[in-house]
């Protein structure tokens, strides 16, 4: 298995593993889907504490050979899929960032309550380059962290550091590489020092009211995604282009 779950007191760490940049493909997602559904039946538990192995990467994304045409549907289904169960997970969820964290990975990193991250990682959501948009970034980035900035992160695809995502207010808390377990162990603390009781009724009322829309966007970011998007031919040109390792010739069309 790639995914492993630890629990110690009432904290549960997700732990997945794909090296060498823990890049997800359909399988992992549907792992990871699994996992997060245990761990909302936890109720001994409060926070849950999500990341990829190593020091490279929280994840480089989903995996570019599930985003052909005939992989599309059940991709971004998957992936979805674990965004919705971390927007309804009865716990707090804190994500821990080293290294890159990308597109699909981001998407994933920003569905966290929180976002704990070492001062050398970096964000993108870098599709545009291949081809793509992020659905969940299309959906939700906006009021995340504002119109303008989204659109950057989203038109551009250029990564942000660490600094700079906590500044337009991305992630929260930027640590030293070699201080983000204890940075972690501090936000932990801030977390258990309260009411579990009253942390799972107020983050609902958060997220209900943050989230309000939210639905309804995603839907019709994954319809434009697989009825307009798809018949780009430039889709499948940034695909190729990619797995081929050469520059996309695109056609604009």
């Amino acid at each position: 298995m790639a995914i492993t779950c630890e629990k110690s007191g009432r904290v549960l760490s997700v732990i997945w593993e794909r090296p060498p940049l823990n890049v997800f493909d359909i399988a992992l997602l549907g792992e990871l889907d699994r996992a997060l559904a245990s761990c909302a039946r936890q109720t001994d538990v409060d926070v849950v504490v999500l990341g990829g192995a190593g020091e490279r990467a929280f994840s480089a994304g989903v995996d570019i050979r599930d985003h052909t045409t005939e992989k599309v549907p059940e991709m971004l289904e998957v992936v979805h899929g674990v965004v919705r169960k971390l927007l309804a997970l009865p716990q707090v969820s804190v994500a821990a960032v080293r290294g890159v964290c990308l597109g699909g990975g981001l998407e994933i990193a920003s569905s966290c309550d929180l976002i704990v991250a070492s001062e050398e990682s970096s964000f993108a959501t870098p599709e545009i380059y291949v081809g793509c948009y992020p659905p969940v970034a299309l959906a939700r980035f906006a009021g995340l962290i504002g119109y303008h900035r989204a659109a950057e992160m989203i038109l551009t695809g250029r990564r942000f550091s660490a600094q700079e995502a906590q500044s337009m207010g991305l992630i929260n808390r930027v640590v030293a590489a070699d201080q983000v377990e204890s940075g972690l162990a501090v936000l932990k603390d801030e977390l258990l020092g309260k009411s579990g009781a009253v942390l799972r009724l107020t983050l609902r009322g958060l997220r209900e009211l943050s989230l309000q829309g939210f639905n309804q966007a995603l839907r019709r970011s994954e319809e434009m995604y697989c009825n307009e998007l798809l018949k780009i031919a430039d889709v499948s040109e940034g695909v190729a282009a990619f797995l081929e390792k050469r520059p996309p010739v695109w056609r604009h069309t």
